[in-house]
């Protein structure tokens, strides 16, 4: 099993900025991807950022170029700074883990999530 602890959430007004973290422990080998994805009360829960092992980033539309994921391998870290803040950010961020277990042709993927953290952004 693994297990995911995210910090970093809190209240914050519109223009400010805001930094998440997530340290995942236990079984952790076989981690490949990790991300963020957040869910806003009455809405499904969508992806904000995801980084690869290697270092490559997506990120959603709506938080391209105000955004930034990074990870740290050696701390199996990944961090979601977050700056000019929106309204619209408000939501419950919750971290999460893709595990690989298995020989490359029988391989599967395990998601591990964290508990979540609370972001809210005044106007």
């Amino acid at each position: 099993q693994v297990q995911l602890v995210e910090s970093g959430g809190g209240l914050v007004q519109a223009g400010g900025s805001l930094r998440l973290s997530c340290t995942a422990s236990g079984r952790i080998r076989g981690i490949e991807a990790m991300g963020w994805f957040r869910q806003a009360p009455g809405k499904q829960r969508e992806l904000v950022a995801r980084i690869t092992r290697g270092g490559s980033p997506t990120y959603a539309d709506s938080v391209t170029g105000r955004f930034t994921i990074s990870r740290d391998n050696a701390k199996n870290t990944v961090f979601l700074q977050m700056n000019s803040l929106k309204p619209e950010d408000t939501a419950v961020y919750y971290c999460k883990a893709e595990q690989l277990i298995g020989p490359v042709e029988a391989v599967v993927q395990h998601d591990y999530w964290g508990q979540g953290t609370q972001v809210t952004v005044s106007s």
